[in-house]
């Protein structure tokens, strides 16, 4: 359950640089040095417990000699920006998996910038924090602004990587770090892919889309979890595959005591947008459908 994600993501939330000798044994030096609104690839410092779960796509780009390349920001949020990062090995070949892939990385606003809240519905039943943390928070103090921020980061990460293992539509999780979580790029070329609410298509489409949003639905249930803030915004369309992002607030249905009024609360947003579009969606019947996945 998500409880025990959040148990492992706090474990693991201080990210330190692995030795020098561990980086470099995988190094291929070069006389090419990282440029404006570069870096050298962050891979090499992240702990394995900050890394995707096995096993690992073929396209992921794990050699120390690569450099990470901002693109620009693909999305703005009120919480966390989406920047499209290129992490290649110079002088490689492109075309050759594990040498170059174009990632998402959302990055959690600072305190600087503004107030971080997320609403306490979502977190209840999840694992205890540091008093300390929890006093911070509750505050709103500049050290509370910014462990909610890194909370939300790793929380998102471990989402990721559970319904990844789940086999839940995601996109991958590459690495988390500090407020930064690096993951697949959904889109064509350096393009995004258009949200739910953007696409027009067929009614066979349509009803094709709504199974895809169930099937994603029921593989979270099957687990006991909901999305939590499910909405056509926050689902992808990539090729006539949707994929659900924005998973920060993914709740134990049955730990939260809110569990079941946040799953209810996506059915209902799922299929409000589904009969607008004129295909029929009862929301109480899925709602009712979930439920006993959940309680199986």
């Amino acid at each position: 359950m998500l409880s025990s994600l959040d148990d492992s993501a706090a474990r693991s939330r201080a990210a330190s640089a692995a030795p020098f000798g561990a980086a470099s044994a995988s190094l291929a030096f070069s006389d090419v040095e990282p440029g404006e609104d570069q870096r050298w690839s962050t891979w090499p410092a992240t702990q394995p417990s900050e890394r995707g779960p096995q096993p690992r796509p073929g396209w992921l780009v794990t050699s120390a000699a690569a450099i990470d390349t901002e693109l620009g920001v693909v999305k703005t949020g009120k919480e966390a920006d989406l920047w499209l990062i290129e992490r290649a090995v110079p002088g490689a070949p492109a075309d050759v998996p594990g040498n170059a892939v174009l990632l998402a990385a959302k990055r959690y606003r600072g305190a600087e910038n503004r107030l971080f809240h997320r609403s306490a519905v979502y977190t209840e039943g999840r694992g205890t924090r540091r008093s300390r943390d929890v006093r911070a928070v509750q505050r709103s103090s500049s050290y509370g602004r910014e462990v909610a921020r890194v909370e939300w980061a790793y929380a998102e990460f471990a989402a990721l990587s559970r319904l990844t293992e789940l086999g839940a539509a995601v996109p991958y999780p590459v690495q988390v770090s500090e407020t930064e979580v690096l993951m697949e790029f959904i889109g064509d070329g350096r393009v995004a892919a258009p949200r739910l609410a953007q696409v027009r298509t067929t009614p066979e489409g349509l009803r094709d889309l709504f199974q895809q949003v169930a099937a994603f639905m029921r593989t979270l249930a099957h687990a006991g979890l909901a999305h939590g803030d499910l909405s056509p915004y926050n689902l992808l369309v990539d090729r006539d595959r949707v994929v659900a992002i924005d998973l920060p607030q993914v709740v134990d249905v049955v730990a939260n005591p809110n569990g079941f009024d946040l799953l209810h609360r996506d059915c209902v947003n799922v299929c409000e947008w589904f009969t607008r579009q004129r295909l029929e969606c009862d929301a109480e019947e899925l709602f009712a459908e979930l439920v006993g996945d959940v309680t199986r």
